[in-house]
């Protein structure tokens, strides 16, 4: 089971590489939503990643837009590993077919290891759990723990309103401007995936927000 010095160690070695987009790594709802746009839009970022021999991480989940995306990446024949904390284990929503099944104890060991495994991030629609892990890796780029793409799949304009509080943070002091350009934000895959694959870290140094 990782520690919180080890996940530390692994992610400041990992700086120091330049990364491959091979593993992506997607946050995305335990629901489908109440528009089917959102389970067609999984299906079309699934579709890319298999044209561009991607692998997937994720939650391990077979319901909602999670069953949605591993189930296209599979029927592909392409790799999909699968982290999952017991307790969901127990009430039977582990997605058994994945190529790997990592079950852990608790729910930061999982981000941990979904933080570790991926060459960059995308955050399709979803709930306070999606929230949770976007934010997580914000902070862990933000200081320097990692340096990886980090993607918000918008699509139907899911995280519109998130992204203007994002720019009202920004606006008001809280954030850096420069952090937050680094997030990249589109409802097109093939448009996500060219801007990660060609993202170019930036650390701020600076702590205050001018």
């Amino acid at each position: 089971m990782p520690t919180f010095l080890t996940f530390q160690l692994l992610s400041l070695t990992l700086t120091k590489i330049n990364l491959e987009m091979k593993k992506i790594t997607v946050y995305c709802g335990s629901n489908k939503g109440k528009n089917p746009i959102y389970a067609q839009a999984s299906e079309v970022l699934a579709d890319e990643m298999i044209r561009r021999n991607m692998a997937l991480v994720y939650g391990a989940g077979n319901v909602g837009l999670m069953g949605v995306i591993a189930d296209r990446m599979l029927s592909a024949g392409k790799e999909v590993y699968g982290i999952i904390p017991q307790k969901l284990v127990d009430i039977e929503v582990a997605h058994q077919g994945c190529t790997e099944l990592t079950v852990v104890e608790t729910m930061r060991d999982r981000k941990w290891l979904m933080a570790e495994r991926g060459d960059g991030f995308i955050a399709m629609p979803g709930g306070i759990g999606t929230f949770e892990e976007l934010f997580e890796i914000m902070t862990l780029n933000q200081l320097g723990y990692i340096q990886k793409p980090l993607a918000l799949y918008n699509v139907n304009g899911y995280y519109d309103k998130l992204i203007d509080f994002l720019q009202h943070s920004a606006e008001q002091g809280f954030l850096h401007q420069a952090q937050l350009n680094l997030l990249i934000v589109s409802s097109d895959p093939i448009v996500l995936l060219d801007k990660m694959s060609a993202f170019e870290p930036k650390h701020i140094d600076k702590w205050e927000v001018k």
